[in-house]
């Protein structure tokens, strides 16, 4: 959600700021700002506006020599889009910036009397008050205290007027990373912020207070305790944080989507069977595996459900997919015997590790997927498997989904062969198959320009629909979802035999309509359901694996794929799901990598 960044060493720290919450636009934002100490001495000067980073450089002095400040980009939770509910917010002594949501704000507001003290309509702006009535003189001692009395989530980067050149962070839940180089210190809620600094991160712990200053940092508990980070290291060439060329990261995204699969599934194949050692995830995890819950929000959901489609299928074993934020709220209908897979692109989805930790209260048998290392949701699973899709920076996943989709398969393979419900001759065959996949998504993007060109058509829509039977159904969801979040265009999916059950009185004429029939055991039945749209005026755009359509009542625009076996049809269709959101997005005047209201990594319920 809201992005942060703090920077005190040796070089001018304003422009340090703005690079940095430019490089973190892409985790969705209304209004921005930075605080710093003005000449380096005990005065607080903040800037900050509703609007875009480019709107706060434009307030910014020409001439700022202060080393020391932070940063932020909002995405707006409590209170509207306003210069004033914009970050950073000074009360007194303290300014801080602020990622997470004060659950118990109104409380604090009667019980520790602040309501003199508060002008914006903020939850953040209560936190500032707080820490500053708690000021006693002693930064680290009015954390301490002050930290505990929060509710909710919380990631702070705080500067106490006395005390330049110094920046204090503390954080429950909402994500910090921290590193030490030459130029001095950074802290930021996504390394990409200082990417270009350093290579070498640690996550900041829990409860735990990061003291920054310009020649180092120290780290202690809320018990005074020193804790030792731990270093880690980007294992992606820093470029992949670039458009390289591409006038979107979105697009960028979908074309990487072959590499970033390879990445993904050739360090767990070995002799052409799913190997899972250097993962540290034993045969034991797969044994004695009565059920499965899957565990995602959005497009990790819809990876998700392909699982579910794949594993109920081909091996006969009770799968649910849950609603992260709904299964956190109720019974877990999972024993000691149940496996839960927990799926997070960022790994900090605060509703999935909350349903990630209530889990683990009836069952040690959790394995999350995720791309980023040493994420929250990856410390606290049980076992873990990385999806190496390198850093995506576009809103809208692509190349995450797919590779979410890529680790379902090894995993679903894997469970097959150590429970006896699919045998060695038949895993490598679905091995072998799963290899081709990053050329036939290749080949797939040789259809672009044909993609571009009918999308044209969809611009001036107001509603689409999707329809697909079995994992084509599973696969209308996310192309649902990735028009609508996009374009704005209200696209709904449907499993093609219910459009008789209500869903074909929303078909009207020229409505468009993508159809999705590369099953081949559900093929004639989704051609039925075509005619069907197709008689109520329908635009019909065709996915399949017929290289011709003699028959051109069937549909409008047909767009050939690649035929494999019905499994891994869902790769190469996505990608043609995911440039027409792009193009339709595009087409409309819209900017594909922020749409509107939308954040990438969802820190907050």
């Amino acid at each position: 959600m809201c992005g942060i960044i703090g920077f005190t060493g040796k070089k001018e720290a304003q422009d340090i700021l703005l690079d940095g919450l430019a490089k973190l636009e892409y985790r969705g934002y209304d209004s921005a700002g930075i605080a710093f100490f003005k000449d380096n001495g005990g005065h607080i000067s903040i800037r900050k506006t509703a609007g875009k980073v480019n709107d706060l450089r434009a307030i910014c002095d020409d001439d700022n020599s202060s080393t020391c400040g932070i940063g932020h980009t909002r995405w707006a939770t409590h209170g509207g889009v306003s210069n004033l509910n914009a970050h950073p917010h000074k009360v007194g002594k303290v300014t801080l910036i602020h990622n997470g949501i004060i659950e118990n704000y109104h409380e604090i507001i009667e019980k520790y009397e602040l309501q003199s003290s508060l002008k914006s309509e903020t939850d953040t702006e209560v936190a500032a008050a707080l820490f500053d009535k708690m000021f006693d003189g002693d930064p680290i001692e009015t954390i301490k205290k002050t930290v505990p009395l929060f509710k909710g989530s919380f990631g702070f980067c705080i500067m106490f007027k006395d005390n330049p050149g110094k920046i204090y962070c503390v954080r429950n839940v909402s994500p910090m990373v921290a590193t030490h180089t030459e130029e001095g210190t950074f802290v930021a809620s996504d390394l990409t912020a200082f990417i270009t600094f350093s290579r070498r991160y640690f996550i900041v712990p829990e409860f735990t207070i990061l003291t920054m200053e310009d020649n180092g940092f120290t780290l202690q508990d809320l018990k005074g305790n020193p804790v030792e980070p731990e270093y880690l290291e980007v294992n992606w060439d820093v470029t992949a944080a670039e458009k390289e060329g591409y006038p979107h990261y979105m697009i960028k995204e979908i074309h990487e989507q072959p590499r970033a699969i390879n990445r993904t599934i050739s360090p767990r194949i070995k002799d052409s069977l799913p190997f899972f050692e250097d993962d540290n995830i034993p045969d034991s995890f797969f044994e004695d595996c009565s059920d499965i819950t899957i565990i995602a929000c959005g497009t990790a959901m819809y990876a998700g459900m392909v699982g579910k489609t794949f594993i109920q299928n081909k091996l006969g074993i009770p799968v649910n997919v849950a609603i992260a934020s709904e299964f956190r709220y109720e019974r877990p209908v999972i024993t000691d015997k149940s496996m839960v897979i927990v799926v997070s692109q960022s790994g900090e989805t605060i509703d999935t590790l909350e349903a990630l930790r209530l889990a683990k209260k009836y069952t040690q048998k959790t394995l999350s997927v995720v791309n980023v290392k040493g994420s929250s949701i990856a410390r606290e699973s049980n076992y873990v498997l990385y999806t190496h899709a390198g850093p995506e920076i576009a809103v809208a996943s692509t190349k995450a989904y797919t590779v979410q989709v890529a680790s379902m398969y090894l995993l679903g393979c894997k469970l097959g062969l150590v429970t006896n419900r699919l045998s060695v001759e038949d895993a490598k065959e679905f091995i072998n198959n799963l290899t081709k996949v990053p050329e036939m998504i290749k080949t797939v993007l040789t259809q672009e320009d044909k993609v571009a060109e009918l999308t044209k058509r969809m611009t001036n829509a107001t509603n689409a629909f999707f329809i697909g039977r079995g994992l084509d159904y599973t696969l209308s969801m996310e192309g649902s979802l990735k028009l609508k979040e996009i374009s704005y265009i209200h696209a709904e999916a449907y499993a093609a035999g219910e459009l008789k059950h209500g869903t074909i009185a929303l078909i009207s004429d020229g409505v468009p309509v993508i159809a999705i029939a590369t099953q081949d055991h559900v093929y004639s039945k989704v051609i039925s359901n075509i005619r069907e749209v197709k008689a109520r005026g329908a635009y019909v755009t065709l996915i399949s694996k017929d290289e011709v359509i003699t028959d051109k009542t069937i549909c409008d625009v047909h767009i050939h794929i690649p035929p494999v076996a019905d499994e891994f049809t869902i790769f190469e269709s996505v990608v043609i799901l995911q440039m027409i959101a792009y193009y339709t997005s595009t087409g409309r005047g819209v900017n594909p990598d922020q749409p509107r209201n939308l954040a990438k990594s969802v820190t907050v319920e």
